[in-house]
This record gives structure tokens, sequence and C-alpha cells, in this order.
């Protein structure tokens, strides 16, 4: 290997986010739009804890879940928004490599850990419509516990593996993301070395940890839905739907634009405008979680009325 070729090679020490330089003359606006965003999104899921740990009528194992949920969504959003506000005021935001692989990290681990709740809670919908007359004794404080913690860990374990792999490639002088903020693929792109193990381990990863509860979450509501639909009375099919009408629309947004991104074809002709599809489950997604679960549920709406009063 001559002297250039090792140079080529020299592992980097930061990489630089180049986020959406490419909008001159908008990037105070977006800003601010997005900003605003971020802060309707924190303080909309602060609301929702609040409201879940105030009202004892809500100390049930739904609104127990999905106080857990409010509690990830803050920081998955923390985790990337933060970093592409300021990808808006500077069209070049250098990031430690150690730092950028720490926010993937972070970001796939709570990625990983959403799919889990969003399984434990259409698991917990499936009980109260299918079985409800074991739902109390299923879904006690004990199997709550269980389920939430099993999400958690498994969640932030999905990743470790293939940061393994990822810390091992070797990377160029080249150290630009033309991204918003460290994905693996805009990561990946700078190894000199080869990443097919790395590509072949996410795939897999992917599989398990995302595919996997995607497919529990289908198959609850398929259960859910045929017992829906053999309720006699309309009021009854009604009373039952609207009990999962807010997590399924949650369910539906997530994995629909996450299927967008993911099965959207990869090549340097679309780089830009899977950039911008990004923002759907990185920005919009979690930004429209807290109004769902407010405007679409009877019972937090009345137990916020309550605790304004």
């Amino acid at each position: 290997m001559t002297n250039t070729e090792e140079e080529n090679m020299t592992q980097i020490s930061e990489v630089i986010l180049l986020g959406f330089g490419d909008l001159h003359g908008f990037q105070f606006l977006l800003f601010g739009i997005f900003l605003i965003i971020y802060m309707v999104t924190v303080m909309g899921n602060i609301v929702i804890l609040t409201v879940v740990s105030a009202d004892r009528s809500l100390h049930t194992p739904m609104y127990f879940f999905l106080g857990h949920f409010s509690f990830l969504e803050i920081g998955y959003t923390t985790t990337t928004e933060p970093v592409m506000l300021r990808t808006f005021l500077s069209t070049h935001v250098p990031i430690s490599f150690p730092g950028c692989a720490c926010q993937f990290y972070f970001f796939a681990a709570l990625v990983a850990t959403e799919c889990f709740f969003l399984a434990v809670m259409s698991y917990d919908r499936y009980i109260a419509i299918c079985n409800p007359l074991h739902y109390s004794s299923i879904m006690d404080h004990w199997g709550c516990l269980q389920l939430a913690g099993a999400s958690w860990v498994a969640g932030f374990l999905a990743p470790i593996l293939l940061m393994v792999l990822i810390f091992q490639l070797t990377f160029c002088t080249a150290n630009e993301i033309d991204h918003f903020f460290c994905d693996l693929k805009p990561i990946m792109k700078l190894a000199c070395t080869d990443t097919q193990v790395a590509e072949m381990t996410s795939f897999i990863c992917t599989s398990l940890f995302a595919l996997g509860p995607f497919l529990l979450t289908l198959a609850s509501y398929t259960h859910i839905i045929s017992t829906i639909l053999r309720i006699p009375s309309t009021t009854g099919k009604q009373r039952a739907f609207s009990t999962c009408s807010s997590h399924l629309t949650v369910v539906s947004l997530y994995y629909g634009t996450l299927g967008i991104v993911y099965g959207f074809p990869s090549g340097p002709q679309y780089e830009h405008l899977l950039k911008l599809l990004s923002l759907l489950y990185t920005v919009l997604t979690p930004a429209l979680n807290p109004i769902i679960y407010t405007l679409r549920n009877k019972d937090v709406r009345v137990a916020l009325r309550k605790l304004m009063q």
C-alpha cells in the first residue's frame, strides 16, 4: 500500500453534517418552524406524562405504557432534532466521530424500543378486547413492569452488534455526511473497507427488531378487528374500536413513514429526496403522536381539563 493510500484510509476524528445547506435563503425560516415543532413535541409529551401521573383514573396498563411511550418520544426527538436545528444555522456542522456513532446508537436503540412498545401496546388492546375476563390477571402490575422493562432492554441491546461492526470499519479522509443526523447509510458511505458484513447485519437486525414487532402488532390488530366485527351492537363496536383507535393511528403513521423511507430506492439521484422523507419519522410523526393521544382520547381530554382546573 502506498503512502497516499494509507493517508486516504486514516481513521477520521470528526464528521461534517451538511444538513439542508442547499436551501439557501430559507434556513432561518425553517429553523423557526422546526424549533416550534420540536418544542410542541416535547411539551405535548410532558403534558401526557403529567396527566397520566396525576390522574388516578388513568393508572391502568394502557396509560402506563402510554407514559413510557411519551418518555421515549422525548428522547427520540431530542437525539436528532437539536443537531438538525444546528444544521439550519450553519452549512457545515462538525461532530466528533464518537459523538456521531453515539447519536446513531441512541437513535437506533430508541427506534427499536418504540417498535417494541407499539407491539406491547397492541398486545394490551388485544387482551382487553379479545380476552377481557382474564385482562386483570394477565396485565397486572408485575406483568406490565416486565413488558415495559423487556421493551427497554431489548431496544438498547438491538444495535450493539451493528455498532461493533461499524467501529471495525476503516473510514476515508472524506468526512462529509449529506444528512441532518448520523444515520447508518450516510456513515457507511464514508468507509473505505468492505461494508457487506455490516450491511447484512443491519438487514438482520432490522428484520428482528423492527419487522418482528410489526408482525406481532399486525397479528394483534387482525384479532382485534375480527373480534370487533363479531360484536352484535353498533354501540359496542364503536366503544371497542374507540379504545384502540389512537394507538392504531400512531402505528399506521410510524410504520407507514418508516416503510416509505427504508423501502424507497437508494441511489445518488434519490439522496436529497430521502433526506426530506426522513423528516417524516424523525419530526412529523413524533409531533403528531401527542396530538393524536389527546384529541382522539376522551379519558386524556377529561383528565387534562381536570388538571387545568
